[in-house]
């Protein structure tokens, strides 16, 4: 009897589970897909359950390929977060600690007698990102050895002393990596697959390799000149490694957090452990500001792919957005449709043309700089080309402002406003339904 009693409950669960708002849903990425604003792919678990999957746009243009639940995109540093459990994984099996050094490992990296395995996992290393070296694109789309990435970390130098502060760096990562695979004594793409992968039964994810449209794999765009055009830079992923290597589609994301957060790949020591934030950052995972609600997650993006994927554990209920564009700012739509799934006031984005006016490069000075906040998880960097205003959030890409009023910006790819206050060195952000007020540093 009592296990009829509770079949009939987790049959309940569901059913509750799924009384959200679909036909808006739908109608937030059919207005994506016709505006030309995203393409990609969407899914929602709840109660390790996928109860919604939508697919909008082309994997490859050129074929006139579309989208599917089954399509592979890169998903940049959510990748991180895979790493990130790993890395909890070996310390339950107490093959390395959280206060191990450094330069146990690599002597040679700045400061590696002061840094620890969770000053990397929280970005306190103090080490300069890798990937914003000005060298890039010149070596990004070729193999490099462990040693050649070593010497450019070591060359690169450090921004400030281990555990001053948090900065956001792919360096770290690379490192961890580097780090599991002295550990494990095998590479990284064998460590995920034994670690995550299979355990997982994850038929869709693997470390990314060169990408084959033949199979089922999104090619990225940027929409330009009315007409998306293919990206051609490839990252070569031995450069990101555990940073940003992780290739999925948004199903098996859900997938890969859900078992994170119910215990199937960690133990809940360590899950406290990733949780427990400082200045927003945890081990591996963000704590993502959304009302009352308690959610973790990840963001990412590489070569014009992005990624986002969060969890929610009160509601046991995860969400995944994979896209393989550049034009829209996935953070926008993947709010949006966490809105639309609880019930949140949020009204179906805009994109009639908005009425700009025209500023001087020497007035947008008064903008330029970084802004951050405890209660917003990454910094963003005002700069400008010309008599445009440039955004940028740490470690994803730059898209340009339109002036829509004094002081006020807007970019409609990224479906952000941003209201600047000079005197006060203030920045004030709407995206989303959401406000926050960014302090200039």
């Amino acid at each position: 009897m009592l296990k009829y009693i509770f079949s009939c409950f987790i049959c309940i669960a569901s059913l509750q589970a799924q009384t959200f708002n679909k036909a808006k849903l739908d109608s937030l990425f059919s207005v994506i897909e016709a505006n030309n604003k995203g393409m990609g792919g969407f899914s929602i678990f709840s109660n390790g359950e996928e109860v919604y999957n939508k697919s909008f746009g082309f994997s490859d243009v050129a074929t006139q390929a579309k989208a599917n639940d089954l399509t592979k995109y890169r998903i940049g540093s959510i990748s991180k977060t895979y790493t990130a459990a790993i890395i909890m994984q070996l310390v339950e099996e107490r093959k390395i600690n959280v206060n191990t050094l450094l330069s146990k490992y690599f002597p040679t990296v700045p400061n590696a007698d002061k840094i620890t395995v969770e000053s990397l996992l929280r970005h306190k290393s103090g080490l300069f990102n890798i990937t914003q070296t000005k060298d890039l694109r010149a070596w990004v789309e070729q193999p490099q050895s462990r040693k050649k990435m070593i010497e450019r970390i070591i060359d690169n130098g450090t921004n400030f002393e281990p555990n001053e502060k948090t900065q956001y760096s792919n360096t770290n990562f690379v490192l961890l990596s580097y780090i599991a695979e002295e550990v494990e004594m095998k590479d990284f793409a064998t460590i995920l697959d034994e670690r995550i992968i299979k355990p997982l039964n994850l038929k869709r994810t693997e470390y990314g390799k060169p990408i084959k449209p033949s199979n089922n794999e999104a090619l990225p765009y940027i929409f330009e000149n009315s007409e998306w055009k293919e990206i051609k830079l490839q990252t070569n992923m031995s450069i990101p490694m555990g940073a940003g290597a992780v290739v999925s589609t948004a199903t098996e994301l859900n997938q890969f957090f859900t078992s994170m957060f119910t215990g199937t790949l960690l133990s809940t020591a360590s899950l406290r452990a990733m949780i427990n934030a400082e200045e927003g950052m945890g081990l591996g995972l963000m704590k993502l500001p959304l009302e009352d609600k308690e959610v973790y997650g990840h963001g990412g993006s590489i070569d014009g792919f992005q990624a986002f994927s969060a969890y929610f554990p009160a509601e046991n209920v995860s969400m995944s957005l994979t896209t393989n564009n550049l034009y829209t700012q996935v953070s926008g739509v993947f709010l949006g449709a966490v809105k639309i799934y609880f019930e949140m006031n949020y009204t179906l984005p805009d994109f009639s043309p908005k009425e700009t006016i025209e500023v001087t490069s020497e007035q947008l000075d008064t903008y330029l700089g970084t802004y951050g906040s405890s209660a917003f998880p990454i910094d963003i960097y005002i700069t400008k080309d010309g008599d445009t205003l440039i955004a940028q959030g740490e470690g994803q890409p730059r898209f340009p402002l339109d002036a829509v009023g004094p002081h006020i910006f807007y970019s409609e790819s990224v479906m952000i406003k941003l209201t600047f206050q000079p005197k006060e060195n203030k920045l004030i952000v709407h995206q989303g339904g959401q406000t926050y007020e960014l302090s200039r540093e």
